[in-house]
């Protein structure tokens, strides 16, 4: 178990029950293996954190934009997303303090993204247990509401079917069309592969384990394709 003084220094945080912070980083699965662990793991804290973190975001957006109820909505939601959270868990190193079982351990790919998301709601309920709603805050706009310039700037806040379709009406008057071209795997673990279509050239496929996900994949494919 690495030193958490090292993450404190990371999150520019230090605990006064450090237990709080270990527990946030403890999964359900390191549990399965360790059941003599002297901690629960993360999910209450993470319940809590996610609503310390919705409010927080929200009081941020309010004081700081006159913009309109719908856009603020969708700006919070782009900037709490398991993605976002996750990519920020990434850059203060809480990967490498992560509670796992070897099984958790060795997957690094959409289920490591939750973890990771779901062990910074978590971090977040803990530091309110531990130091109150204002060091929350303070936390959350040091690492979190900065994403929002670049949430604008790139549209982040659309999901990548609208911003898709609203690219290829202003600059060439088509909508996309999405047409399932392979579908595997039995049915409770299937796999599709879905291609966009402007008229009837291919711009890009995606996959995924629905429809609607491969659709937003080769969405998200077609713009980085076209460098919209």
């Amino acid at each position: 178990m690495k030193d958490l003084s090292l993450l404190e220094q990371s999150l520019g945080v230090e605990f006064k029950n450090k237990d709080l912070l270990l527990q946030a980083l403890t999964h359900r699965s390191y549990l399965n293996e360790n059941p003599n662990f002297r901690l629960a793991h993360n999910e209450r804290l993470e319940f809590l954190g996610d609503a310390v973190l919705e409010l927080a975001v929200t009081k941020y957006l309010y004081e700081k934009y006159k913009n309109p109820e719908g856009e603020l909505t969708s700006w919070r939601a782009a900037l709490v997303n398991s993605k976002m959270l996750a990519s920020i868990a990434r850059d203060l190193e809480m990967n490498d303090f992560l509670l796992l079982s070897r099984g958790e351990t060795k997957d690094i790919g959409r289920a490591r993204e939750y973890i990771l998301a779901n062990a910074m709601e978590a971090t977040i309920g803990a530091l309110y247990l531990d130091r109150g709603f204002d060091e929350a805050g303070a936390f959350i706009e040091r690492y979190i509401t900065p994403k929002l310039p670049e949430i604008i700037e790139k549209h982040l806040n659309k999901d990548p079917k609208s911003r898709l379709q609203e690219e290829a009406q202003e600059r060439v008057g088509i909508t996309p069309t999405y047409e399932v071209l392979d579908e595997s795997g039995p049915d409770h673990a299937k796999n599709f592969v879905v291609g966009v279509f402007l008229d009837k050239e291919l711009m890009a496929k995606g996959e995924g384990a629905s429809k609607q996900e491969g659709e937003e994949r080769a969405a998200q494919n077609a713009l980085k394709a076209r460098g919209w």
